[in-house]
């Protein structure tokens, strides 16, 4: 199963991202992106892309409020205190 990631809120400013940016990961281990991807929010994703292909994201306690079938998690610049941004990704299971 693979998994589209996609950019669903950007709080302050980040120069990588904008939302509605995507990625794919196949596979569970080749990221296919059009655009620039940030290393920070691979870091974000790493605990949990594998994870997800083969198991639901209430398992980890990141699903939605209101679909419960995308994960949701957050790259970790700390945008209130070093004027950068802080990026929420929705992650969802395509075939």
């Amino acid at each position: 199963m693979d998994l589209k990631v996609t950019v669903k809120q950007v709080k302050g400013h980040c120069p990588t991202y904008r939302v509605g940016d995507s990625f794919v990961l196949k596979r569970g281990y080749q990221l296919v992106s059009e655009n620039p991807v940030c290393m920070h929010g691979l870091a974000a994703l790493m605990p949990y892309y594998n994870a997800l292909r083969v198991s639901e994201p209430a398992q980890w306690g990141i699903e939605g409020k209101e679909d419960k079938s995308k994960a949701y998690v957050h790259c970790p610049d700390p945008c209130d205190h070093t004027g950068g941004g802080t990026v929420v990704f929705e992650i969802s299971k395509i075939d």
